[in-house]
């Protein structure tokens, strides 16, 4: 039998049987992803991080973060402020993630604490990690800090320098950010470990400008003269002062010690050109901060305890992640039995052994 069915009624027909043919066929989309970040958001693009990013490759693997739907990232910060600021903002209109640990670059920028803060209310986990915010306003703006005592750290350096010059002198500091949690309190402790001999001539900011890192070794040694030691505060004035000193040929007058070891320090040490370097562990700081997160996230509250024992308890908000003492030979003034035994005392070719173990370029 013949169906008769006019032309404009068989288009109808067909457009409806199509839609229900797609819409039987297609995929729901879901508005929970399957797998959702852990970020640790960096300062800057210092090699330093590289460390960080292999920890954080190691906790992927050993902490088995796929199967609790997770995976962590590192996210490289432009140096700014207000970079850092954006890219937290944009972590609130995002839904696969789940928790941040930040290098913050302005301890006491009111803007980074407040968008903190609103991350949290969102229900994704914040830590500080390599770099505080203030403690005394900000504390509040995230659960805890992984990283190093710079305190400790910067008075460590000053008994390096102190070790190294016990007649004491004119000296200048050279960093990213002096406003930055880490650099206040490594300046403030070099003072004191350096002790009353040392004077301080200057404080130098580069805000993150590797050129003008170097500008500034450059006129600091034109503008005082007097000047007896060099300290680098971040990782990549190091390079920034070896190369200025090289070209200037006043290496044998100066003293240069610096914190961190990018790969072109080591290789700076190896050569003669740097007395001590005070090594952060950022490896230690990104598979630490992934291993916290995830507890956080995973509400592993034995993970947490075990991590932070104290927490809740003034200082029981913070997770150390230790310091080494590198210098060059046995040669050097700087022996192990002037420090502290929970600083860890190596000299090049043992440093460059554990960089090794660990598959590490720098630290």
């Amino acid at each position: 039998m013949k169906l008769d069915i006019p032309r404009r009624n068989l288009a109808c027909l067909l457009a409806v049987l199509v839609a229900g043919f797609i819409g039987c066929n297609a995929t729901t989309p879901t508005t929970t992803p399957s797998v959702k970040r852990i970020i640790i958001l960096t300062n800057g693009d210092s090699p330093y991080w590289d460390a960080c990013r292999a920890g954080m490759t190691a906790a992927n693997s050993e902490l088995n973060l796929a199967e609790s739907g997770l995976k962590a990232v590192l996210d490289v910060n432009d140096g700014t402020p207000n970079g850092q600021l954006q890219r937290l903002q944009q972590y609130g209109t995002q839904n696969d993630i789940a928790a941040i640990g930040v290098s913050a670059i302005d301890a006491n920028n009111a803007a980074v604490a407040h968008e903190l803060r609103s991350l949290q209310k969102k229900g994704i986990k914040v830590l500080t990690i390599d770099s505080d915010l203030d403690r005394a306003q900000f504390s509040d703006a995230r659960f805890a800090f992984i990283g190093t005592d710079n305190l400790t750290g910067g008075r460590v350096l000053g008994k390096c320098a102190k070790g190294l010059r016990p007649d004491g002198g004119d000296y200048v500091t050279f960093v990213g950010r002096t406003g930055a949690q880490n650099a206040i309190e490594r300046i403030g402790g070099f003072a004191e470990g350096a002790g009353e001999k040392f004077t301080s001539k200057d404080s130098m900011a580069d805000d993150i400008n590797k050129a003008a890192a170097r500008e500034n070794v450059r006129n600091a040694l034109r503008n005082h003269p007097s000047v007896k030691t060099l300290v680098g505060i971040w990782s990549y004035n190091a390079p920034a002062i070896v190369d200025v000193v090289r070209e200037a040929k006043r290496r044998k007058e100066l003293t240069i010690v610096v914190f961190d070891a990018e790969p072109d320090a080591i290789q700076a040490m190896n050569d003669g050109q740097i007395d001590a370097m005070v090594v952060q562990n950022p490896f230690e700081m990104g598979y630490q901060g992934v291993r916290l997160l995830k507890a956080l996230v995973t509400d592993d509250k034995e993970t947490v305890a075990k991590m932070l024992p104290q927490h809740g308890k003034p200082g029981g908000d913070i997770y150390d992640t230790g310091l080494k003492v590198v210098v060059p030979n046995s040669e050097s003034p700087l022996k192990e039995d002037q420090f502290d035994k929970n600083v860890k005392f190596l000299e090049l070719p043992a440093f460059q052994e554990w960089l090794t173990k660990y598959s590490l370029t720098g630290s």
